[in-house]
């Protein structure tokens, strides 16, 4: 799980910084691409950071269901 973890960190982290570069692009030259590229980003960046919770959610049901003693 440490790898997945640090792999989604890392995506989330590249599109975070694309997604300010982005709307700074767009803010300062006042262009609609841009501002469209942010919020496609930003989209992104929540589908990444969902992925991560249900992985960690259902990977722990996973583990105790396999690890169930009763």
């Amino acid at each position: 799980m440490t790898v997945f973890r640090w792999i989604i960190g890392v995506l989330a982290a590249l599109m975070a910084a694309g997604m300010v570069l982005s709307f700074v692009i767009g803010i300062v030259a006042a262009n609609d691409i841009w501002m469209g590229r942010a919020r496609r980003s930003l989209h992104w960046l929540w589908l990444a950071l969902l992925l991560w919770f249900n992985v960690e959610v259902w990977g722990r049901v996973g583990w105790t269901l396999i690890h169930w003693k009763g």
